[in-house]
């Protein structure tokens, strides 16, 4: 799903026109990304849970040019 259906499925299940539901689709977006610039956490009960800063968690690797087993550690994600 991209953001064209989810606007699509909006004004269908509003009534609202396709430009107010786009409006008001782009001002959730909108709100979400600043609250998670911000370091804010985004809770939607029974949907999921947002939050910036988030650290990738890797499983053991394996350095294949001497066959051993590494450990990898956590590493956080950057917004570059």
């Amino acid at each position: 799903m991209i953001k064209l259906d989810i606007i699509n499925r909006v004004a269908e299940k509003t009534g609202v026109p396709k430009m107010k539901a786009e409006q008001a689709v782009d001002a959730l977006f909108h709100s979400m990304k600043e609250a998670l610039t911000r370091g804010e956490r985004i809770e939607l009960r029974g949907f999921g849970v947002f939050v910036s800063g988030k650290t990738i968690r890797f499983k053991p690797g394996k350095d294949l040019q001497v066959s051993d087993h590494v450990e990898l550690s956590s590493e956080p994600v950057s917004e570059d």
